[in-house]
Order: structure tokens, then sequence, then C-alpha cells
């Protein structure tokens, strides 16, 4: 059975940010696994988390599913203080175990040293900017792509050997005529496109 770790990375803001919508998009992706032969798992990190555990639940599984609100361009400072945690505790175990450089083999390159490169991954954000600000050169990001606009998060993967899967993300979400099952169908074909080869 393949194993899929569902990582909430939402931080409460009472009031402004209240992680309904990550709950919600969270919840239709453990439905689409579980009805594809997936056992899940799941990290809420506004419930706390055991670094011990994570590294665990790192181990156990194939495939990690991030959904995650943008704040400030980037994640919430917990969902960072989580990646920093648990990435660097799983050093020579479970994440990576250098750099990749090698004094003796010069082609080893920096960032070539991960652990985790029979392990795949799926990013999903919310954002309150219109998906037209993205592969535009006159948008806000200035002609990058989702995937360029999140490289930290990409290439922190990239650093530990792991292979990304095309990311989702829902624009505008506060916008008063908002549809969360818009949001929620697009999150559901995206899957289907990344997971479901006959799709």
């Amino acid at each position: 059975m393949k194993h899929v770790l569902l990582l909430n990375l939402h931080q409460k803001y009472e009031g402004i940010a209240n992680g309904n919508l990550t709950k919600e998009l969270l919840g239709e992706a453990k439905k689409f696994f579980l009805e594809n032969g997936y056992e899940a798992k799941e990290t809420h990190i506004d419930d706390g988390y055991d670094t011990a555990q994570e590294l665990e639940k790192f181990q156990w599984a194939d495939l990690f599913f991030v959904q995650s609100p943008v704040y400030w361009m980037g994640l919430p400072w917990l969902g960072k203080k989580y990646i920093d945690d648990i990435f660097s505790a799983g050093f020579n175990t479970v994440t990576y175990a250098s750099d990749g450089r090698s004094r003796h083999d010069p082609s080893k390159t920096y960032g070539s040293g991960g652990l985790m490169a029979e392990k795949r991954y799926m990013l999903s954000f919310t954002y309150n900017c219109p998906q037209s600000e993205f592969n535009n050169p006159e948008g806000f990001f200035e002609g990058m792509s989702l995937d360029e606009a999140n490289v930290a998060l990409h290439k922190t993967f990239q650093f530990c050997g792991a292979t990304p899967y095309p990311s989702y993300a829902v624009h505008d979400v506060y916008k008063s005529e908002f549809v969360i099952e818009d949001a929620l169908s697009g999150l559901r074909r995206s899957l289907e496109q990344n997971f479901l080869p006959s799709f």
C-alpha cells in the first residue's frame, strides 16, 4: 500500500486566517488518496508536533502532500519552523546525509546528498492574489510561475532528493465571490492529473 503524509502548514490568525479553507482542501486531498489505495497520516502544525514522531512519519511516507496558505510571500512562520525542525533533525537518518559534495569526487555536486530519492511531494497553496499575477511579466511576481515564486520550499525537498508533482493553488480567497466548491473541484482535478495516469 502507498503511504501519504498530509501536512497542514496553516497558522491561525483569529478573524483573518482561521484555517477553514486549508482544512477543507486537506480533507478533499485525504478523501482522494484514501479512495485511490493510499494509507494516510496527517500533521496539523497548529496542534503542535513531536519531532521524533514526525521523523517516523517522514520515513514511512512515499508521498508528501503539503497544504499551506501563503503569508507575506512565503510559508507561515510556524510552517517554516516545522520544515527547519524536521528536515534538520532528519540528518543522516531520514532527510539528508550531507550537502552532497566530496573532497575526493568533484562530480558530486552541492544538493546531491539527500536520502529521500524514492519519495515524491505535491505543494498546494492558498493565495489572496489573483492567478493573473503569475506567468505575467507585468504582474507583481515579474513573470515568475507559481513554482518559481515558491522556490525555497521546492529546493528544500530537492536538497533531500524528493521529486515534485505539479503544484496547485487557489487564488483570490478573500473575494466576496469566492466559491469553495470551485477550489475543491480544482484540487480534485489536479490530483487526478497527477496521480491517475489514465485520467
